[in-house]
């Protein structure tokens, strides 16, 4: 499977997530909530999470009984004010889209659930969505069956001022895998933009 890879964007965001950590503790922009299978750092402006962190093991993905995706998204229960957002994606024409992935919170119920609060989750096209970024969950997948266990920092990244209700729409959509076996770490970013996807090519 061929992805695009770009070893400057793994830099330039670990530099944002470090001074973004300064700046939103400063300015209480963000909140970190820790459920059962991954970390949400949500932006209580932008109504979605700048960083979501999680390790994925062979163990979380071998089950004999998988749990049924949940028929709708909901409200974080530890942010219910700043994740009530069901009418904001609706008619919007951007997907719900998981950063933490449901289908690999599906032997364990409590996690399955907690993959559809909108803190797990970032406005995201169709096109991007159902796309390579669903590749690109699937290939972590196949990393983790080959090297047991995978580390994941996923997250969005604004530059300009577009919304669907009171939710800003991210311009880039990015993962971070580290493969403590290996030591081999990939990167990997995505334009949301339905012109630069349909062309394939990625900032």
């Amino acid at each position: 499977m061929k992805l695009p890879f770009n070893k400057i964007f793994i830099m330039l965001v670990f530099v944002v997530i470090f001074f973004s950590g300064m700046t939103y503790s400063q300015t209480n922009d963000t909140i970190t909530i820790h459920h059962k299978y991954y970390t949400t750092t949500f932006s209580k402006s932008k109504r979605f999470p700048v960083v979501i962190k999680y390790w994925l093991t062979r163990s979380m993905l071998d089950c004999e009984q998988r749990f049924k995706r949940p028929k709708r998204f909901k409200p974080d229960p530890l942010l219910p004010q700043f994740t009530n957002l069901e009418k904001d994606y609706k008619h919007s024409g951007y997907d719900q889209g998981h950063q933490m992935n449901a289908y690999d919170c599906g032997c364990d119920s409590i996690a399955m659930a907690e993959s559809f609060y909108y803190s797990n989750i970032a406005p995201q096209l169709p096109v991007l969505n159902r796309g390579v970024w669903k590749k690109l969950e699937t290939y972590v997948r196949k990393l983790v069956k080959e090297y047991d266990s995978v580390l994941v920092w996923c997250g969005s990244v604004t530059l300009e001022n577009r919304h669907i209700g009171i939710v800003a729409v991210p311009d880039y959509c990015w993962k971070i895998i580290y493969i403590r076996k290996s030591g081999i770490v990939k990167a990997y970013s995505f334009r949301n933009d339905i012109v630069t996807i349909k062309k394939n090519t990625f900032f």
